[in-house]
Protein backbone atom coordinates (compact mmCIF):
# COMPACT_ATOMS: atom_id res chain seq x y z
CA UNK A 1 0.00 0.00 0.00
CA UNK A 2 1.32 3.34 -0.56
CA UNK A 3 2.09 5.67 1.86
CA UNK A 4 1.49 9.44 1.12
CA UNK A 5 3.60 11.33 3.47
CA UNK A 6 3.47 15.56 4.03
CA UNK A 7 6.87 16.79 2.77
CA UNK A 8 8.33 20.11 3.18
CA UNK A 9 9.27 21.66 -0.17
CA UNK A 10 12.32 23.40 1.29
CA UNK A 11 13.20 19.38 1.45
CA UNK A 12 12.62 18.68 -2.18
CA UNK A 13 15.15 19.35 -4.81
CA UNK A 14 15.16 18.55 -8.53
CA UNK A 15 17.20 15.62 -9.94
CA UNK A 16 20.31 17.02 -11.54
CA UNK A 17 19.15 15.45 -14.95
CA UNK A 18 15.45 16.09 -15.62
CA UNK A 19 14.11 14.90 -18.56
CA UNK A 20 10.57 16.77 -18.94
CA UNK A 21 11.40 20.38 -19.48
CA UNK A 22 8.02 22.61 -17.53
CA UNK A 23 7.19 25.72 -20.06
CA UNK A 24 5.58 28.69 -17.68
CA UNK A 25 2.20 27.81 -19.64
CA UNK A 26 2.33 24.39 -17.92
CA UNK A 27 3.11 25.94 -14.44
CA UNK A 28 0.27 28.61 -14.83
CA UNK A 29 -2.14 25.79 -15.32
CA UNK A 30 -0.80 23.38 -12.92
CA UNK A 31 -1.51 26.44 -10.32
CA UNK A 32 -5.09 26.89 -11.40
CA UNK A 33 -5.53 23.34 -11.39
CA UNK A 34 -4.58 22.84 -7.78
CA UNK A 35 -6.43 26.58 -7.00
CA UNK A 36 -9.32 24.38 -7.67
CA UNK A 37 -9.12 20.92 -7.31
CA UNK A 38 -5.90 21.08 -4.39
CA UNK A 39 -2.92 18.66 -4.81
CA UNK A 40 -5.05 15.44 -6.67
CA UNK A 41 -1.70 13.29 -7.05
CA UNK A 42 1.54 12.75 -4.89
CA UNK A 43 5.00 14.06 -6.12
CA UNK A 44 7.61 10.90 -6.24
CA UNK A 45 10.27 11.36 -3.98
CA UNK A 46 13.60 9.08 -2.78
CA UNK A 47 14.97 8.85 0.47
CA UNK A 48 17.20 11.99 -0.07
CA UNK A 49 14.19 13.92 -1.45
CA UNK A 50 15.27 14.10 -4.70
CA UNK A 51 11.99 14.41 -6.98
CA UNK A 52 11.71 11.55 -9.72
CA UNK A 53 8.14 12.05 -10.36
CA UNK A 54 6.12 15.62 -10.22
CA UNK A 55 8.80 18.31 -10.94
CA UNK A 56 6.63 20.42 -12.33
CA UNK A 57 3.99 19.73 -9.58
CA UNK A 58 6.57 20.77 -7.22
CA UNK A 59 7.58 23.66 -9.36
CA UNK A 60 3.63 25.12 -9.21
CA UNK A 61 3.49 24.84 -5.69
CA UNK A 62 6.71 27.09 -5.13
CA UNK A 63 5.24 29.82 -7.59
CA UNK A 64 1.67 29.60 -5.25
CA UNK A 65 3.59 30.19 -2.02
CA UNK A 66 3.08 26.84 -0.86
CA UNK A 67 5.32 25.39 1.96
CA UNK A 68 4.53 21.29 2.10
CA UNK A 69 3.01 18.99 -0.72
CA UNK A 70 1.83 15.57 -0.84
CA UNK A 71 4.89 12.72 -1.29
CA UNK A 72 5.07 9.06 -1.61
CA UNK A 73 8.90 7.94 -1.00
CA UNK A 74 10.60 5.45 -3.18
CA UNK A 75 13.65 4.32 -1.22
CA UNK A 76 16.40 1.43 -2.00
CA UNK A 77 16.43 2.20 -5.70
CA UNK A 78 19.87 2.69 -7.16
CA UNK A 79 20.97 5.52 -9.42
CA UNK A 80 19.95 3.58 -12.50
CA UNK A 81 16.43 2.58 -11.52
CA UNK A 82 15.51 6.13 -10.69
CA UNK A 83 16.59 7.16 -14.17
CA UNK A 84 14.53 4.28 -15.86
CA UNK A 85 11.34 5.12 -13.38
CA UNK A 86 12.00 9.00 -14.41
CA UNK A 87 12.13 7.87 -18.49
CA UNK A 88 9.19 5.37 -18.00
CA UNK A 89 7.06 7.42 -15.87
CA UNK A 90 6.89 10.34 -18.81
CA UNK A 91 6.85 7.87 -21.90
CA UNK A 92 4.00 5.96 -20.96
CA UNK A 93 1.97 8.88 -20.24
CA UNK A 94 3.09 10.23 -23.93
CA UNK A 95 1.63 6.73 -25.16
CA UNK A 96 -1.84 7.50 -24.78
CA UNK A 97 -4.28 8.93 -26.89
CA UNK A 98 -7.38 11.44 -26.32
CA UNK A 99 -10.94 9.90 -27.75
CA UNK A 100 -11.77 12.81 -29.20
CA UNK A 101 -15.53 11.63 -29.85
CA UNK A 102 -15.79 11.35 -25.68
CA UNK A 103 -14.10 14.70 -25.52
CA UNK A 104 -16.84 16.36 -28.07
CA UNK A 105 -19.07 14.73 -26.20
CA UNK A 106 -17.76 16.14 -22.06
CA UNK A 107 -17.48 19.42 -24.06
CA UNK A 108 -20.52 19.95 -25.49
CA UNK A 109 -22.52 18.13 -21.68
CA UNK A 110 -20.39 21.33 -19.92
CA UNK A 111 -22.31 23.87 -21.93
CA UNK A 112 -19.94 26.22 -22.64
CA UNK A 113 -18.47 26.12 -18.73
CA UNK A 114 -15.35 25.96 -19.62
CA UNK A 115 -13.10 26.73 -17.21
CA UNK A 116 -11.14 24.02 -16.92
CA UNK A 117 -7.14 24.11 -16.49
CA UNK A 118 -4.37 22.88 -19.39
CA UNK A 119 -7.47 24.58 -21.75
CA UNK A 120 -8.53 28.28 -22.82
CA UNK A 121 -12.02 28.89 -22.94
CA UNK A 122 -11.87 30.63 -26.26
CA UNK A 123 -10.24 27.64 -28.18
CA UNK A 124 -12.88 25.20 -26.71
CA UNK A 125 -16.08 28.00 -27.70
CA UNK A 126 -14.36 28.34 -31.00
CA UNK A 127 -14.05 24.78 -31.88
CA UNK A 128 -17.40 24.35 -31.25
CA UNK A 129 -18.16 27.10 -33.73
CA UNK A 130 -15.93 25.53 -35.74
CA UNK A 131 -17.97 22.38 -35.45
CA UNK A 132 -21.26 24.02 -36.30
CA UNK A 133 -19.83 25.95 -39.53
CA UNK A 134 -18.38 22.48 -40.85
CA UNK A 135 -21.86 20.65 -40.22
CA UNK A 136 -23.94 23.77 -42.07
CA UNK A 137 -21.28 23.54 -45.02
CA UNK A 138 -21.51 19.91 -45.27
CA UNK A 139 -25.24 20.09 -45.14
CA UNK A 140 -25.35 22.02 -48.62
CA UNK A 141 -22.19 20.13 -50.24
CA UNK A 142 -23.09 18.66 -53.31
CA UNK A 143 -26.82 19.57 -53.85
CA UNK A 144 -27.76 21.75 -57.32
CA UNK A 145 -30.68 23.07 -58.06
CA UNK A 146 -33.05 22.36 -60.57
CA UNK A 147 -32.25 25.06 -62.91
CA UNK A 148 -28.24 24.16 -62.61
CA UNK A 149 -29.06 20.60 -63.45
CA UNK A 150 -30.86 21.23 -66.05
CA UNK A 151 -28.18 24.00 -67.84
CA UNK A 152 -25.60 21.09 -67.08
CA UNK A 153 -27.70 18.87 -68.98
CA UNK A 154 -27.79 20.57 -71.71
CA UNK A 155 -24.34 21.36 -71.90
CA UNK A 156 -23.38 17.83 -72.20
CA UNK A 157 -25.85 17.27 -74.57
CA UNK A 158 -24.23 19.86 -76.72
CA UNK A 159 -20.68 18.57 -76.05
CA UNK A 160 -21.78 15.04 -77.15
CA UNK A 161 -23.71 16.84 -80.30
CA UNK A 162 -20.14 18.48 -80.81
CA UNK A 163 -18.24 15.10 -80.63
CA UNK A 164 -20.54 13.45 -82.88
CA UNK A 165 -20.23 16.33 -85.74
CA UNK A 166 -16.23 15.53 -84.94
CA UNK A 167 -16.76 12.38 -85.62
CA UNK A 168 -18.38 12.56 -88.98
CA UNK A 169 -16.13 15.64 -90.20
CA UNK A 170 -18.97 18.15 -89.59
CA UNK A 171 -18.61 21.75 -91.09
CA UNK A 172 -20.58 23.52 -88.52
CA UNK A 173 -18.25 23.28 -85.66
CA UNK A 174 -15.80 26.42 -85.78
CA UNK A 175 -12.93 26.08 -84.31
CA UNK A 176 -12.11 29.48 -81.89
CA UNK A 177 -8.81 31.27 -82.89
CA UNK A 178 -5.61 30.82 -80.26
CA UNK A 179 -6.27 33.62 -77.41
CA UNK A 180 -9.78 34.47 -78.71
CA UNK A 181 -11.42 35.93 -75.69
CA UNK A 182 -13.11 33.91 -73.02
CA UNK A 183 -17.18 34.11 -73.80
CA UNK A 184 -18.53 36.39 -70.89
CA UNK A 185 -22.07 36.78 -69.35
CA UNK A 186 -24.59 37.87 -72.43
CA UNK A 187 -21.41 37.51 -74.80
CA UNK A 188 -20.13 34.13 -76.88
CA UNK A 189 -22.62 30.92 -77.10
CA UNK A 190 -24.35 30.49 -74.22
CA UNK A 191 -26.87 27.35 -72.51
CA UNK A 192 -29.81 28.18 -71.24
CA UNK A 193 -28.67 27.74 -67.65
CA UNK A 194 -26.28 30.51 -68.31
CA UNK A 195 -23.44 28.40 -69.30
CA UNK A 196 -20.96 29.91 -72.16
CA UNK A 197 -19.81 27.27 -74.56
CA UNK A 198 -16.25 27.60 -76.29
CA UNK A 199 -13.49 26.05 -77.99
CA UNK A 200 -9.70 26.58 -77.71
CA UNK A 201 -6.66 25.35 -80.18
CA UNK A 202 -3.92 23.89 -78.40
CA UNK A 203 -0.83 24.64 -79.80
CA UNK A 204 0.77 21.90 -77.89
CA UNK A 205 -1.49 19.47 -79.12
CA UNK A 206 -0.80 20.85 -82.99
CA UNK A 207 3.05 20.02 -82.96
CA UNK A 208 2.31 16.29 -81.76
CA UNK A 209 -0.63 15.27 -83.76
CA UNK A 210 0.73 15.47 -87.74
CA UNK A 211 -1.80 16.59 -90.17
CA UNK A 212 -4.74 16.28 -87.59
CA UNK A 213 -7.57 19.20 -88.70
CA UNK A 214 -7.76 21.80 -86.69
CA UNK A 215 -11.22 20.91 -85.68
CA UNK A 216 -9.74 17.85 -84.07
CA UNK A 217 -7.36 19.99 -81.55
CA UNK A 218 -9.73 22.05 -79.92
CA UNK A 219 -10.13 22.04 -76.19
CA UNK A 220 -13.46 22.37 -75.26
CA UNK A 221 -15.26 23.78 -72.61
CA UNK A 222 -18.06 25.71 -70.87
CA UNK A 223 -18.06 28.60 -68.69
CA UNK A 224 -19.94 28.53 -65.17
CA UNK A 225 -22.58 31.52 -64.81
CA UNK A 226 -21.42 32.40 -61.02
CA UNK A 227 -17.93 32.38 -60.89
CA UNK A 228 -16.58 32.74 -64.69
CA UNK A 229 -14.09 29.87 -64.77
CA UNK A 230 -13.70 27.50 -67.48
CA UNK A 231 -14.79 23.84 -67.08
CA UNK A 232 -13.09 21.80 -69.95
CA UNK A 233 -14.72 19.52 -70.89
Amino acid sequence: MMEIVEKRLSELKHPAQNVRMHSQKQIKEYCRSISKYGQTKPMVIDEDGVILIGNGLYDALLAMGRESGSCMVKAGLTEKEKKKLMLADNRIYSLGVDNMSVFDEIIAELDGDFDIPGYDDDLLNSLIADAGNVDEMLAGYGIVSDEDRAGMERAGERYRENEAAFEQGAEEVRPVPQNAPVPQDGQGDASPSGFSAGAEVTPASAENVQDAPAERLQRRFIICPRCGERIWL
